[in-house]
């Protein structure tokens, strides 16, 4: 006869063993997840756009944001991180990204809103280039699931131009 030690340890392996199965298999089912998430992003003002006594550009904006994140939740889904980036390039960088707003999105209730907000964080070049710049505004999202790989992407939101004075 095995001895209750033997037995403990033999159904212990046996539990852990499947509870890693199911891990893997939950975290391998997230790759036949294609979401297609939608967003729109409208500056409803410029606020202020006016260059610091450091020499520094710094805007402020009404933001109008608008996104359909449920697609990227699925049943292995925790939360997702999204942020609004402002994208552009200068002569001394090829791409600078200026972080606008962010929000943690816990359930995919939440995943369809709209807001009107300011920017959360300061646009601020490090320099004067930002009078009349081209830049994209792109929102970011980090898709953290309760077991496996933590998944991140964007949608590229091209279009968009600053004033050619300051205010």
């Amino acid at each position: 006869m095995h001895s209750f030690g033997f037995r403990a340890n033999a159904l212990l392996t046996f539990s852990l063993t499947i509870l890693a199965l199911m891990c893997a298999i939950a975290s391998l089912s997230d790759n036949f997840n294609s979401p297609s998430p939608t967003a729109t992003v409208q500056i409803l003002s410029v606020n202020r756009f006016q260059r610091k006594s450091s020499g520094d550009d710094e805007v402020g904006f009404t933001l109008d944001i608008s996104a359909d994140l449920q697609s990227l939740f699925t049943w292995n889904t925790k939360q997702v991180f999204a942020f609004l980036a402002a994208e552009y390039s200068t002569p001394k960088n090829s791409l600078n990204q200026v972080s606008l707003w962010d929000g943690i999105i816990p359930a995919k209730e939440n995943a369809k809103f709209s807001i009107k907000t300011k920017n959360k964080y300061k646009f601020i070049d490090q320099g004067s280039n930002l009078r009349g710049r081209d830049f994209n505004m792109t929102l970011h999202w980090h898709v953290m699931p309760k077991t496996g790989k933590m998944f991140a992407d964007k949608l590229v939101l091209p279009g968009f131009r600053l004033p050619e004075s300051y205010r």
